[in-house]
């Protein structure tokens, strides 16, 4: 199906639109590098959780979601509902700490905490490995899935999607920095839920499908709908919902939840005005994330099991697709087509956004790392703020250029992000448990990395016989044992900086007592900060339980089984009454 001259001329007006910005924002983000990749530090909270909302929302998660509903039923979302956990945590105990810190990236936070050569390596390498490798492996991602819905929906070979999107994205990236990211961001979520719930509601009643009774009856959907995996069978459950619950979130590095908050998260809470900022934006973004933007999605893939139960009827309705790219996730932009004329346009349009928006906040992030963290860092410290804003330009775009060439080898979404969940499996804790407890130090975590990178490939390219959660569950502990040994037989980080650190930071609970302690006896004196963390955890408690029953509140509605519903509707609006009557204790600005 081809767009309409109406589908075309509201693509071409967001394309614009979002020029428009970059231009308007390109003086005052050029001034600076705190301006081109932290705003000034002055964002309100509502615009920044919007963004990360926005920023999360990928033209590859509607096809992500659609290949794991196709294959493992609604409840194969929990390979990324169990995030909720780590971003919750970040909402109340990490969104302060990092706010405090005040550095420009999550990566100079490492000179911050530890001490020596050790430190500064750290912070190199991390820099090249997140700035490129890993960043560069998320826009492909992105990329690959805007190739698949370009071919799908607007009828253009892979190569011609990304360079008409690419390379206005990286005209209003590199002109108008983080400022012009976040505000396009805010048009393009408002146009992802229109288009989304719209699109949603218009497949939904199509004559094929017959309206919502008829769809979760439908003998191909009906066994698909559980919100819960089958919990007689070990097989399933165990994979699907204990592994993500009980390892997969603190253990993996994935972009977006962190554990301990990092990359474009914390990107946004530096960016913001002060503490209550960054906790009321990430609060935002964790509840817009996983309550209320995944149904339209999951009913759109339920939908494409009733019009093309099999891949080859996809295959058969798009002969001209490329037979790389033919999987589950691709039923999405499939359903798509069925759109008609206008209505294509919007979501086109949106999706389009969708791709822009993470991909000019990876590209920003990754610029940031590279020339804050490596080329200011290391190669030129003495650089002039022009040469800096010159150098994050050029980041920019070459990153860019990497990422959407990585889109074109790539063949499959699902493949993808168990890849990003393997690669730093059992590193997470270490970003949790940083912050609470002085003994962890620069060693730990280059100790960590160089084993999860070992047992990563050992488990990508070696002949094991073990099944993916396996691998996950089995590097996780294995990677943890190995650095928790290390750190008790490595250099401690030096005094001076640990003090300097918890001055600064404040952290609560009693990892750092004997710091304060040494302090003491040296003639420092050192206030111990009076610790929120039993608060902080039963808010983060109440916020999971909270969210998690407006998601299945929404599904259980959707379902029609009232009674349920209503039940956990009761609980979710207790939970967010709590929060709200304790929220003022948490603020904590000084």
């Amino acid at each position: 199906m081809q767009l309409s001259t109406l589908d075309w001329s509201i693509v071409g007006i967001y394309f614009f639109m979002v020029l428009a910005v970059g231009l308007y924002f390109s003086k005052k983000s050029s001034s600076s590098i705190n301006e081109f990749f932290l705003s000034g530090r002055n964002m309100p909270w509502w615009l920044l959780g919007i963004s990360m909302v926005a920023t999360t929302f990928s033209s590859d998660t509607p096809n992500l979601v659609a290949g794991l509903v196709r294959e493992n039923g609604v409840s194969g979302n929990w390979g990324w509902w169990a995030f909720l956990v780590t971003g919750m945590l970040t909402v109340f105990v990490y969104a302060k700490l990092w706010r405090r810190s005040e550095v420009l990236t999550d990566i100079e936070f490492y000179e911050l905490r530890y001490s020596g050569s050790t430190a500064a390596f750290l912070r190199g390498f991390r820099a090249l490995y997140l700035g490129l490798v890993f960043n560069v492996l998320v826009m492909g991602t992105v990329s690959l899935a805007a190739i698949k819905f370009g071919e799908i929906v607007l009828g253009l070979e892979g190569w011609k999607t990304l360079l008409i999107a690419g390379t206005v994205t990286i005209s209003y990236s590199t002109l108008g920095g983080l400022k012009a990211v976040i505000i396009t961001d805010f048009v393009q979520f408002v146009l992802a839920m229109i288009g989304s719930i719209w699109a949603c509601i218009y497949i939904v009643n199509l004559p094929e499908i017959g309206g919502l009774s008829s769809l979760i009856t439908h003998e191909a959907v009906a066994p698909k709908l559980s919100l819960l995996p089958d919990m007689s069978d070990p097989s399933v459950w165990v994979p699907v919902l204990m592994v993500p619950l009980a390892v997969q979130w603190w253990a993996s590095y994935y972009p977006g939840s962190e554990p301990g908050g990092g990359g474009y998260i914390a990107q946004r809470m530096f960016s913001a005005k002060d503490e209550k900022n960054a906790i009321g934006a990430t609060l935002l973004f964790n509840i817009a994330h996983y309550a209320l933007r995944p149904f339209p999605w999951i009913l759109i893939a339920l939908a494409s099991l009733v019009i093309f139960p099999e891949l080859s009827d996809i295959s058969s309705v798009f002969p001209t697709l490329s037979a790389d790219k033919i999987g589950h996730d691709i039923s999405y932009p499939a359903m798509l087509t069925k759109l008609p004329s206008g209505l294509l346009g919007l979501v086109a349009a949106s999706l389009i956004a969708a791709f822009m928006s993470t991909m000019s906040t990876q590209m920003n992030l990754g610029a940031s790392y590279l020339v804050n963290d490596f080329y200011r860092r290391f190669i030129k410290p003495e650089a002039s703020q022009k040469e800096l804003i010159n150098a994050a330009k050029g980041f920019t775009v070459i990153s860019a250029i990497l990422g959407m060439g990585l889109g074109l080898v790539l063949t499959d979404a699902t493949q993808a992000f168990n890849l990003l969940l393997l690669l730093g499996a059992g590193t997470g804790a270490i970003y949790i448990l940083r912050w609470f407890w002085w003994r962890i130090n620069a060693m730990t975590e280059i100790v960590a990395m160089v084993a999860s990178l070992v047992i990563a490939g050992f488990f990508t390219f070696g002949n094991h016989g073990l099944e993916g959660w396996q691998t996950l569950v089995v590097g996780a502990l294995l990677t943890t044992i190995i650095w928790i040994g290390s750190t008790f037989i490595t250099e401690p980080t030096d005094e001076k900086t640990l003090r300097n650190f918890y001055k600064k930071i404040r952290p609560s609970g009693s990892g750092w007592d004997k710091v304060i302690e040494n302090a003491k006896a040296d003639g420092v004196e050192i206030v111990k900060e009076k610790s929120q963390l039993p608060l902080e955890l039963l808010c983060w408690l109440v916020g999971c339980i909270s969210v998690y029953s407006t998601l299945f509140a929404t599904g259980n509605w959707i379902y029609g089984n009232v009674s349920t519903a209503s039940i956990l509707t009761v609980i979710a609006l207790t939970g967010g009454a709590f929060l709200f009557r304790v929220w003022g204790s948490l603020q904590t600005d000084e």
